[in-house]
Order: C-alpha cells, then sequence, then structure tokens
C-alpha cells in the first residue's frame, strides 16, 4: 500500500493544472485536482475565451459600415450590452462544464476548495489533508492594481468581463496586450477610449519596433487616443458621479470609468510555499528549472504562476510534459520555449512568431529585413483608411527566416502556419519557392522579393 495518498496533486485547475491532471491519471496516476474556483482558469473564465467572444461582437458595427461599399444597406446597428453578457456567461458555463467531464473522464479526483501546502508532501484543503509523492502548483496569477490615491475607484481586466452598462467614456492604464485588446473592443462598442502606457510605444518589447508603430498609428485611425509615455497617478470622484484621472504631468481627464492593465501578478501568497520550502524569484513568481521543478525535489509548477511565458497554449504544453516526465516511459524532455506564436487580438490583428529585428540584429552579423505595407483588397470597396504591414527578419548567412510578424486582418490565423515553417527551419528561399493563394493578404510573405534597405525608415512612420 503506497505512503502516499497520491500519486500527484495538482494545485489549480486551469489550463496547465487540468491537462496535467488528465495526461498524468491517463498515464496511471492516481491524481487529485484542487480548485477554488471555477475550471479553466484565467483563460476560460476572465481571460482569452471571453475576451475573444467580446472582440468578435465589437467588429459588426464596422462590418456593417463596411457593407455599404458592397451593396449593403441596414438600419442603424442597435447594440445591446446585457445581451452580450448573457451570451457569454452562458458559453463560460458551458465550457465549466466540459471541463468538468474531462476531468471526470480522466479518471482524476477533483476536489473543490483552496489548496495550500503544510509540508512538503501534503496539501490541506478547507481542513482535510492529503498527502502525495508529487505535487504541482497552476494557481495562475491576478491583475496588478498600482496603488495610487483612488485606486479603488477603477476597475480591473477581471472585473470589465460583468459590468453592469458599457461606460460611454473610458480610461484604459496600461498598452500591454490586455489594455490594447480592450481599448479596441470598447472602441468598436462605440465606447469613447483614452490609453494611457507608461512607455513610448504600445506592447513591450518581445514584439517588433515596427508593429508597434504602425499598431499605433491604426489604432489612432479607429479614434482610439493613445497617451504614450505617462501614466496616472491619482483617481478622484466627481460630484455628478464621473471620475478624473490625473496623469503625471498634471494633465486630467474626466472619465465615466477607469480600467486597470497594468500587467498581473502572481497567486504565490498564501498557499505554504514557505512551509514546504519552495523558493521564488525577485518578482514572485515560483523558480523553477528547465523541466519545471522547484527547488524542492518533488514540487513542481506551471503556467503564469512561472512567469516564463504566460499564455494558455505554454501552460498545457508544459503540463503535459511534466506529467509524461513524472509518469511515462519516454525520455525526460523540456518543454521548448523557441518560436512560439502569440497574437494580440487588436483592431486590425497583430500576430508574431520568432525574432523581432532587433533581437535578430544583437544575435546574428548579417540581417536581411522583407516588410511590406498595404491596403488589403477589401477595402478597396469600403473607402476605409486600414492597411496592412507583414515583415520577415532573416539570417543573411544562412538564409533561414528568423522571424515572421503581421498586422492586419486574420492575422492570428496567417501567424499560425507560418510558425510550422520556422519551427521546421524553413529559409527565404523556401518562402520564396512556395507558390502564393490568390488573393489573399498572406501570399504577401512568399512574395517579397527585396530586402528594405538599411537605412530605411520603419513603415509605419
Amino acid at each position: 500500500m503506497s505512503e502516499f495518498d497520491f500519486d500527484l496533486f495538482v494545485i489549480g485547475a486551469g489550463s496547465g493544472g487540468v491537462r496535467a491532471a488528465r495526461f498524468a491519471a491517463g498515464l496511471g496516476g492516481r491524481v487529485a485536482i484542487c480548485e477554488s474556483g471555477r475550471l479553466g482558469g484565467t483563460c476560460v473564465n476572465v481571460g482569452c475565451v471571453p475576451k475573444k467572444l467580446f472582440m468578435y461582437g465589437s467588429r459588426y458595427a464596422q462590418e456593417a459600415k463596411d457593407a455599404h461599399g458592397f451593396g449593403w444597406s441596414f438600419p442603424e446597428p442597435d447594440f445591446n450590452w446585457s445581451t452580450l453578457l448573457h451570451n457569454k456567461n452562458r458559453e463560460i458555463h458551458r465550457l465549466n462544464g466540459i471541463y468538468q467531464r474531462l476531468l471526470d473522464n480522466s479518471g482524476a479526483t477533483l476536489i473543490r476548495g483552496r489548496g495550500k501546502l503544510t509540508d512538503p508532501h501534503t496539501v490541506e484543503v478547507d481542513g482535510t489533508s492529503y498527502t502525495a509523492r508529487y505535487i504541482l502548483i497552476c494557481t495562475g496569477g491576478h491583475p496588478f492594481v498600482p496603488p495610487i490615491p483612488g485606486h479603488e475607484l477603477g476597475v480591473h481586466s477581471d472585473q470589465i468581463f460583468y459590468l453592469d452598462e458599457l461606460p460611454r467614456k473610458i480610461v484604459i492604464v496600461g498598452g500591454g496586450y490586455i489594455g490594447v485588446e480592450f481599448a479596441c473592443i470598447f472602441n468598436g462598442y462605440g465606447v469613447d477610449v483614452s490609453l494611457v502606457h507608461r512607455n513610448g510605444m504600445l506592447l513591450n518589447q518581445g514584439f517588433d519596433d515596427d508593429v508597434r508603430l504602425f499598431l499605433d498609428n491604426e489604432m489612432r485611425k479607429l479614434g482610439i487616443e493613445n497617451n504614450l509615455g505617462c501614466t496616472i497617478t491619482e483617481i478622484s470622484k466627481n460630484d455628478d458621479g464621473s471620475l478624473t484621472a490625473t496623469l503625471d504631468d498634471r494633465y486630467t481627464m474626466k472619465t465615466d470609468m477607469v480600467m486597470w492593465a497594468a500587467g498581473r501578478r502572481p497567486n504565490t501568497k498564501n498557499i505554504g510555499l514557505d512551509a514546504a520550502g519552495v523558493a521564488l524569484t525577485e518578482w514572485g513568481h515560483i523558480k523553477v528549472d528547465e523541466y519545471n521543478q522547484t527547488n524542492v525535489e518533488h514540487i513542481y509548477a506551471c503556467g503564469d504562476v512561472i512567469g516564463k511565458v504566460e499564455l494558455t497554449p505554454v501552460a498545457t504544453q508544459e503540463g503535459m510534459q511534466i506529467a509524461r516526465n513524472l509518469f511515462g516511459d519516454g525520455p525526460k524532455r523540456a518543454v521548448d520555449y523557441q518560436n512560439i506564436p502569440t497574437a494580440v487580438f487588436s483592431n486590425p490583428n497583430l500576430a508574431t512568431v520568432g525574432l523581432t529585428e532587433h533581437m535578430a540584429r544583437k544575435r546574428y552579423k548579417n540581417v536581411d529585413i522583407y516588410r511590406t505595407n498595404f491596403k488589403g483588397m477589401k477595402h478597396a470597396m469600403t473607402g476605409r483608411d486600414t492597411r496592412t504591414l507583414m515583415k520577415l527578419v532573416v539570417d543573411k548567412d544562412t538564409d533561414r527566416v528568423l522571424g515572421c510578424h503581421m498586422v492586419g486582418p486574420n492575422a492570428g490565423e496567417i501567424i499560425q502556419g507560418f510558425a510550422v515553417a520556422l519551427k521546421a527551419g524553413a529559409t527565404k528561399d523556401v518562402f520564396d519557392r512556395t507558390i502564393g493563394i490568390h488573393p489573399t493578404a498572406a501570399e504577401e510573405f512568399v512574395t517579397m522579393r527585396t530586402p528594405v534597405p538599411v537605412e530605411a525608415k520603419a513603415a509605419s512612420k
């Protein structure tokens, strides 16, 4: 009889935790997983899924206007926020049920409640203790709210999915992917949007500078006010119920709502990490090695709580690989973090895989840049001043494509396919010999023939 209640105990039923629990159980492990909230974690409940549903909804008013150029006419669109919320909540409830069935069918034991380590092999859930040979921590993260005067008057990105009504004007603090996406979403629903970002460009340095500048310009065309290189220092409430946001240069902005999109922090407090001796990084993330193992030999962690690459598919890959390493017959393997594609569901979409131009020039001696900037075929009929940017970063010495970047409609769908090519080590010659699908935007990636001069300015300026 085993000295432990379970072979693996997973704390947190988000994407990574559920995947690890299912795979470990499928490989014969006796598995338990605990969760105090909804199944599916951030992505399913207050992240990628509801956000993309909101994004889809925000595009219909623009599509209705664009249809006029193709001969269609409609009554003035009438949007109902409550209907959107109701249908979104119904879909999230359906997905929660799917996660429940996946766990039930896998043979893993779901324990409802908040898990806390009490020693290196014991997890306590609402007063009941369970022992496990291995423990996996997948507790995710939460929105960061800067502790400025009046910070409590704002709402953070998790709360935004449950607003009672749509504001007429909103100030979004933060120009990372969350802030950028919600700026475009609210703009699509007719909200007056002002974005405030402390950096001089949108997004972070993991994104190519050309696409950052290009997206900024396209968002401004939509009427979004991007205030860059500044931040909010105070929020106050006015007699009429509105808010006043004060910037660091003392400029003030009157608004109905302030939304915090200033980043996220790991959920590592009050879960007993000190009792188990688990080490943290300076930012509070759980410190792990290449196999997601903590400094405590039998304790592992994955997902947002480790702060490596905070993307849902990465968390699921980490969880699956941990399960295989612990219970599978194959060799021990680490997750490959190279050439991970990602998308920002802004308007227009932004997607990228591989190295930025800046990264490539730091690592490689000779780099060629291929770039095109054009108005899509659709907008020859709509009259809309919307453009698309595509860019390839190539190692001139080996001809290998190092990076592929796009801002434009369906960028995420397009870049996913090119991510396979980069993962396979495709060269620019392979791109050149690939026949494009005509007429599509995607064919531009295989028809760019001439590198831009080194001294050429960014296409977005």
